[in-house]
């Protein structure tokens, strides 16, 4: 009877734990190298690292997803948790913890049906913040002086606004560009807004009065930038007025509900920024004729209704007739009254006199001198306190005085022979300066004849050369040489004369005349 024995290794390999994890890796990776998942996203998770974690689910299976912070930094629709998305990227393993995982390098919306249910979503929600709320929009404003204009500096659509502009009203515009459609959309826009809020009235740049933000048609996907949450959240919080002219007039995204003013074009942006110039200008002339009209008919008016009013009113004579008569009763009654009022005075006055005598004025006489006697020994005693105080005030100052004056007599004299020693170094100069002057003059006037008599003729006879002239002219060619009639030929010690006209001259070189006694032969 045999005992069991356990099973040998037979011929199957061993491998580490790192080995299977590998050779799994290489399976999935191999097999899986490009798919497309579509599922609903379920938990996201956004760590501080940028990484995104999500799961991609359906009714009977979870996938965990990652997408790297490059990869999330570049989509242009970001997974939120029940968004039903196509998920395109390579599955691979996480060995650390034995399972199986998808790196997403884009996701996309599972038709548009997914795209608006999560504009619809997010709609809802910003909603409910208020950012949609009429009462929170600014008035456009009438006429402004510079209009900031957020869109795509080679697109179409920043002619068009330009060109409606420069039809309607000129007016100052600044171009803030940026991408209109792609991931780097909606963080363009969004700082766009910001910057131009930003900007401080009077600066260097100035500061817009309205912002336009345009960009043309396109589909649900290309517009999907001007839905982003960081968009809406900078255009209701701009404190600057702003029209959103995005898209075509069917198109509506959510910055339009958030702006303050929605144009159905970009060119219906501008028209709606300024008023026709010239419908103001008539509006203007129309106006001033009106006024010039009222004014006018006020002013006859006025006219008539004052010739009304006088026609009422009673005649000069009948207003001053009264008054003329109670001032003619006055005037023959003040004679009268003025005798006796004289009577009533002169009466009062006797009987005031009757009790006035000589003791009563001595009296009143030595009252008045005995009070002006105070006064006077008052005023004594006060002048004399007075002159006391001006007197210790004088010596006081007079002791100040004889340092501050001997200070101001040394310092004179210091002066003084300050100023004597930059007379006397001036008179040594003044003394010296014509000498200097003339030996300057001297030296430049000789150089100058040097150049005179460098510059010349003379010294050019001196070398050997010699002036000719024929009937008192120079000549430079046989030409006038043989046409004259005297030649005159100057050396540096004299001049020859030549008369007779010469004959015509020989060919080839001139034979060598013997010369006579001193006399000068015919050059020619």
């Amino acid at each position: 009877m045999f005992e069991d024995q356990p099973p040998g290794p037979g011929n199957q390999p061993e491998y580490t734990v790192s080995e299977l994890s590998g050779a799994v890796k290489r399976v999935i990776e191999g097999e899986f190298g490009l798919v497309r998942v579509r599922g609903e996203v379920g938990r996201v998770s956004r760590p501080s690292s940028g990484h995104l974690y999500f799961d991609l689910k359906d009714d009977r299976a979870v996938i965990a997803a990652v997408s790297w912070k490059g990869q999330a930094a570049r989509m242009q629709v970001r997974p939120e948790e029940g968004m039903e998305v196509v998920a395109t990227g390579r599955m691979t393993t996480f060995p650390g913890q034995s399972k199986y995982q998808l790196i997403v390098e884009d996701v996309a919306p599972a038709g548009a049906g997914a795209l608006m249910a999560m504009l619809e979503k997010r709609r809802a929600a910003l909603s409910a913040e208020g950012l949609f709320d009429p009462a929170r929009k600014k008035p456009i404003p009438w006429l402004p002086g510079v209009i900031g204009v957020v869109t795509s500096p080679s697109g179409a659509v920043i002619r068009d606004i330009l060109h409606r502009l420069r039809d309607r009203f000129p007016r100052h515009v600044l171009i803030w560009p940026v991408a209109v459609q792609g991931e780097r959309c909606a963080p363009e826009v969004a700082a766009a807004i910001r910057g131009f809020n930003a900007l401080e009235p009077g600066g260097p740049i100035p500061r817009p009065d309205l912002i336009i933000v345009a960009r043309g048609g396109g589909s649900l996907e290309d517009l999907w930038g001007f839905n982003e949450e960081i968009v809406v959240r900078a255009a209701a919080a701009s404190r600057i007025p702003l029209i959103s002219a995005v898209g075509h007039e069917t198109d509506t995204t959510l910055i339009d509900l958030a702006a303050d003013l929605r144009a159905p074009t970009p060119t219906a942006a501008a028209e709606l920024a300024v008023p026709v110039r010239l419908d103001l200008l008539a509006a203007t002339d129309a106006l001033a004729a009106r006024l010039s009209r009222g004014i006018a008919v006020t002013v006859e008016r006025r006219g008539q209704r004052l010739r009304d009013v006088s026609r009422a009113l009673p005649r000069p004579d009948a207003l001053t007739g009264t008054a003329a008569q109670r001032l003619d009763h006055a005037a023959g009654r003040l004679a009268g009254a003025l005798g006796l009022m004289a009577a009533r005075k002169r009466g009062a006055f006797d009987r005031v006199a009757g009790r006035m005598r000589a003791e009563v004025l001595a009296g009143l006489i030595l009252r008045r001198r005995d009070a002006l006697a105070r006064r006077a020994g008052e005023l004594a005693d006060r002048f004399g306190r007075r002159s006391e105080a001006r007197h210790a005030a004088f010596d006081k100052w007079a002791s100040r005085l004889v340092p501050a004056l001997h200070r101001v007599v040394t310092q004179g004299a210091r002066q003084v022979a300050d100023g004597r020693a930059r007379t006397a170094v001036l008179a040594a100069r003044l003394e010296a300066a014509p000498a200097v002057r003339l030996a300057d003059l001297a030296r430049r006037l000789e150089a100058l004849d040097r150049t005179r008599l460098t510059l010349g003729y003379r010294e050019t006879l001196k070398r050997g050369f010699a002036v000719v002239r024929a009937d008192g002219q120079v000549v430079t060619g046989t030409a006038a040489a043989e046409a004259a009639a005297v030649i005159e030929i100057e050396f540096h010690d004299g001049r020859v004369v030549v008369d007779g006209k010469p004959g015509p001259a020989p060919r080839g070189p001139a034979p060598r005349k013997p010369r006579g006694d001193g006399g000068q032969g015919s050059l020619f």
